[in-house]
């Protein structure tokens, strides 16, 4: 059994790479084995962290004692000069390329004065031939790299070579892998064209776009870098089709709507039109409160990732002594990118509406309709730091197909800071309006209620509104806040205390806020975030719980 005694710095590493004996030597030729071979390792292990002249020894103490094996690190080494050196036709005598070399040499990392790592040196060789081979340079490569090691005085001398080859450009596509669809699906998403000079972002975003259509389960795209074909160099695409229909099924639960199960069907290739596919796709999904059946045909995003769809929903509600049967037809222009989602459209809308102890009513509407969204957050899923920002705008006319001229707008806004390496702090704000002489003959899904998970707590589910008879229906106005705190006590689970506060009523006039608190656990379950949460209406003193989760099969 041996201990070891080293510095803070290097102990750890140590450990972590040797392993020490926890029987004593058998005899002492195991224990000079032992020695010699730990002493090679340790001397290895310290120089990849730049410590070239350790000291180490191993010392006996008393009977009973463990030995001590004693490292004394040395002078840890530092870069004291770095030549960096181009060929091929990067080096060529132009001020682009005199630029771009000189921007490669400020890139560097392991400048002087900084301490040397082996890790540091290598990664640095590879970023710098990564950066000359992203753009033209697809053939580039390391003609030879030299670190210069002096451990007397702990310094190093770095020199790297790196020939960039000739100009790539790009030549014809070369696919592979397609049955049922035609060429013209992958063609249609090639940003650039043939003939222009290399860039490795544009292969990473052409294959990104074919990545993201479902008629795909895997794509690759790349390129053969052989100089002898740099005038025109191909463009492998090898495809992995999907299978064209899926069906899912899925359940959950929410205080908000109750328990559900729902039904999905999608065909990636329902109708050809124009040597392009049509997207099917449509859920059925069952609720305590609410039920609704949706069909949806859309068009392939095209390759500045628009699309067109058609699509109906039948829905039927039963929520607050509100119920509801609705009818809709839309026609849309939508756009999804990594960070931003639009819909532009006009949909059509019919709905039922029996409020419990008041007149029936039939509501229908044709509105030009505007939906914009930005999100910017680390885990889309667990956010903890970002934004989400929402704004949507539209109305309809007495004139063309609607009961009552009416102009919605509402927005909404999600932020998340990071707390300590853990926890998060969450604010939440949304406000709506609807102009309009009346609420009457306007569809309820451009007014406005409150209450419930992700909006009031402390509150039934779109209990805050306006009272007509029995019922609480949609308002013409709209407030609400959350500030939330969420305490990480593992990876998984967490606490959370919270404070909602807001209103929906039928004027800014009548707009009376309602405070809730209260404290909730929160779950990273492998089905997707579970929040627990019991609320306190502040004006009351009722106890609300609020739990949601839910799971796909």
């Amino acid at each position: 059994m041996i201990k070891l005694s080293a510095p803070k710095s290097v102990k750890k590493l140590i450990k972590k790479y040797i392993s020490f004996p926890e029987e004593p030597f058998v005899n002492d030729t195991a224990r000079a084995v032992f020695v010699r071979k730990t002493k090679e390792e340790i001397k290895e292990l310290l120089a990849t962290e730049g410590y070239f002249t350790p000291t180490i020894t191993l010392e006996d103490h008393l009977a009973g004692e463990k030995p001590v094996l004693k490292v004394t690190r040395g002078k840890r080494t530092r870069v004291a000069e770095v030549t960096i050196e181009f060929q091929g036709d990067l080096a060529t005598d132009t001020s682009e390329h005199q630029e771009r070399m000189e921007q490669l040499r400020a890139n560097w990392p392991l400048i002087p004065r900084k301490f040397f790592r082996s890790a540091v040196w290598e990664e640095a060789k590879a970023s710098l031939l990564s950066s000359v081979a992203e753009s033209e340079y697809a053939a580039a490569q390391i003609v030879s790299s030299e670190a210069e090691i002096d451990p007397t005085a702990a310094t190093a001398k770095l020199k790297i070579v790196i020939d960039s080859g000739p100009v790539f450009y790009f030549g014809d596509l070369q696919i592979s892998g397609l049955k049922r669809y035609d060429q013209s699906l992958v063609t249609s998403y090639v940003p650039f064209q043939k003939g222009e000079v290399y860039r490795r972002n544009q292969i990473l975003a052409f294959q990104t776009a074919l990545q993201n259509l479902p008629h795909f389960s895997s794509v690759s795209v790349s390129i053969d870098p052989d100089i002898a074909s740099h005038q025109a160099t191909p463009i492998n695409v090898n495809l992995t089709e999907a299978r064209a229909q899926r069906i899912g099924v899925g359940a959950g639960y929410s205080t908000n709507t109750g328990a559900r199960g729902e039904l999905n069907y999608r065909h990636a290739n329902f109708i050809n039109f124009r040597n392009q596919p049509l997207n099917f796709s449509s859920l059925l999904r069952y609720e305590q409160k609410r039920q609704f059946f949706l069909a949806r045909l859309e068009t392939v995003p095209d390759k500045n990732q628009y699309l067109f769809s058609l699509g109906a929903k039948v829905e039927r509600t039963d929520i607050e002594d509100l119920k509801t049967f609705s009818q809709r037809v839309s026609f849309n222009r939508e756009r999804a990118t990594e960070t931003i989602q639009s819909q532009y459209g006009l949909t059509w809308q019919r709905e039922e509406r029996s409020p419990v102890g008041a007149p029936d009513t039939v509501s229908e509407a044709l509105v030009l309709d505007s939906w914009w969204r930005y999100r910017n957050v680390d885990n889309p899923l667990f956010a903890r730091r970002g934004h989400i920002s929402e704004i949507r705008f539209g109305g309809g006319t007495q004139y063309v197909l609607s009961k009552r001229d009416f102009v919605r707008m509402y927005a909404r806004h999600q932020h998340w800071w990071p707390i300590g390496e853990r926890d998060v702090l969450y604010l939440r704000a949304e406000v709506g309006y609807t102009i309009a002489s009346s609420r009457l003959g306007i569809p309820q899904e451009y007014l406005f209620r409150a209450g419930g998970i992700n909006s009031v707590r402390g509150h039934n589910f779109l209990s805050l509104g306006v009272t007509e008879g029995d019922a609480v229906v949609g308002g013409r106005t709209l407030g609400t806040g959350t500030l939330e705190y969420v305490h990480w006590f593992t990876e998984n689970w967490g606490g959370a205390v919270f404070t909602d506060v807001g209103d929906a009523t039928d004027s800014w006039k009548s707009f009376n806020p309602s405070v809730a608190y209260g404290s909730g656990i929160r779950w990273r379950s492998p089905a997707g975030p579970l929040a627990l949460d019991l609320a306190r209406r502040h004006d009351t003193g009722t106890l609300h719980v609020h739990f949601s989760i839910a799971a796909a099969f």
